[in-house]
């Protein structure tokens, strides 16, 4: 059986004005299809199919599959309005509370979710209370499809600037939803589910900052969680940053954009001194945190061998992870990791991604030399360079810190490998001068002492630091 089937059409020489809207889907089938629904979560006699406890746990297939074609059709807005119409979210409703069919239920917000796409439907769907508590108890399921169709649910309502506050303040008022985020993030392996849930949170913290300072400092206590029965699971104490980072790590290899948006969620949370403190401060001491930026930047990012454009391709990524390492940083917090602050590697990797950002920019100006663009893409081209601004900011101001950081010993290794050279500094002091000069000036002053001449000619090349000197 198909998971969707093509959906059944009105015959409109048999029934006239059956049609829903100006579609040719059936308003008498819609209506039947409703119907069995019902009958199915109250059910007239007793159904030998069912569970001891009187509900059904699997749907009959014919049933599936019409209630699936039911899901494909609320994609179009006349049948999800004559859905809204219909009462359909009260049927829903139902479901919810009574089947214990998890194929059923995870339909069933399936369909919530493709009429939430339509503003007047999703403002209907929000405003009703009893219905907005019952789907946020469904990130507190067992299934998987159930928790990503709802997690799909809640981020298209989060994404409608006419109710995002309606359900940010629902959010707020229950702390189940921290609870059963943190358990989501830090135990399944899903990795549709895990990039979905982790859009809603990267969506609820860019929207309301005091949120996301009250799950920062959640945790404290035991909570109750998901339980594939009726009684209640009690969940660990979770912490926000360990859970972001167990998420992250199973979704690197298999979905770059899921880690992008993992990596977002971490800077967002440096936005706030409680955030930073979060990281530094977690019972690691934020090793781990430390660990997973640094290997990602040194040994998957913007590699030697990647071709100069791929810094456009992970620009937002790049960003996000490297503003996350300079918040921890500039934290001058003393814990086991920062001896790996002092490492060359990171260092290099900054120079390059500054030597490949120069590179797309000498590229920009050609293309634009070559041909004029229509104004959308000079748009985007505006768009591109705002992006690889905000990166070329974030990479210097830790650029200029960890120069701060480098010993002679580190110099003098990096020159024996070729990474220093005059090249390399070129393009960091190019970058740093003139706002992080006194970074330039205490490098070259260890600079000094590695390689004399190598020193004598940066000054040339820059005149500003000899002046000074």
């Amino acid at each position: 059986m198909d998971r969707n089937p093509s959906p059944p059409c009105s015959d409109a020489e048999e029934e006239e004005g059956d049609a829903v809207g100006n579609t040719v889907y059936s308003k008498h089938w819609l209506f039947s299809v409703l119907t069995r629904l019902i009958e199915v979560i109250a059910p007239a006699e007793p159904d030998p199919a069912a569970s001891p406890e009187g509900a059904r746990t699997e749907l009959d297939e014919e049933m599936e599959n019409d209630i699936c074609k039911v899901w494909d059709m609320s994609m179009d807005e006349d049948v999800a309005l004559f859905l809204q119409e219909f009462n359909a979210p009260d049927i829903f409703m139902g479901v919810f509370a009574k089947s214990k069919c998890p194929r059923l239920t995870e339909i069933c917000v399936g369909i919530l979710g493709n009429m939430a796409c339509f503003q007047d439907i999703c403002m209907s769907i929000s405003k009703d209370e009893n219905l907005g508590q019952v789907l946020l108890q469904r990130l507190c399921d067992s299934d998987s499809p159930t928790l990503l169709e709802t997690s799909r649910l809640l981020l298209t309502c989060l994404s409608q600037p006419e109710v995002a506050n309606v359900w940010v303040e629902r959010i707020r008022e229950n702390p189940s939803v921290y609870d059963c985020v943190c358990f989501i993030m830090s135990s399944s392996t899903n990795v549709e589910l895990l990039v979905k849930v982790g859009e809603v949170v990267d969506k609820l913290f860019d929207l309301d900052e005091e949120l996301m300072l009250n799950w920062i400092k959640s945790g404290t206590c035991r909570s109750v969680g998901p339980s594939v029965d009726d009684s209640p699971e009690e969940l660990p104490d979770f912490k926000i940053v360990p859970c972001i980072l167990e998420a992250a790590k199973q979704v690197r290899s298999d979905n770059p954009e899921g880690l992008d948006v993992y990596m977002h969620i971490l800077q967002l949370l440096t936005t706030v001194d409680e955030g930073i403190q979060a990281i530094v401060q977690a019972p690691d001491g934020g090793k781990d945190t430390w660990s997973l930026l640094y290997d990602l930047v040194c040994q998957e990012l913007c590699q030697p061998d990647d071709p100069p454009i791929i810094v456009q391709e992970q620009k937002t990524v790049l960003a996000s992870i490297l503003s996350v390492l300079s918040a921890m940083f500039a934290s001058q917090t003393e814990q086991e990791y920062t001896r790996m602050r002092k490492s060359k590697s990171c260092y290099f990797l900054l120079i390059r991604i500054l030597q490949y950002m120069e590179g797309c920019g000498k590229r920009t100006a050609d293309n634009s030399k070559e041909s004029e663009q229509e104004e959308t893409g000079r748009t985007d081209v505006n768009e591109e360079d705002f992006h690889l601004k905000i990166l070329k900011d974030i990479c210097c101001e830790l650029l200029s810190n960890m120069l701060q950081e480098l010993t002679k010993e580190n110099t003098l290794e990096g020159l024996h490998q070729g990474h220093l050279n005059e090249q390399t500094c070129s393009c960091a002091f190019q970058n740093l001068l003139p706002l992080y000069f006194a970074s330039v000036e205490s490098f070259l002053e260890v600079l000094r002492e590695a390689d004399q001449t190598l020193a004598d000619n940066l000054e040339k090349r820059f005149p500003s630091l000899k002046v000074h000197t």
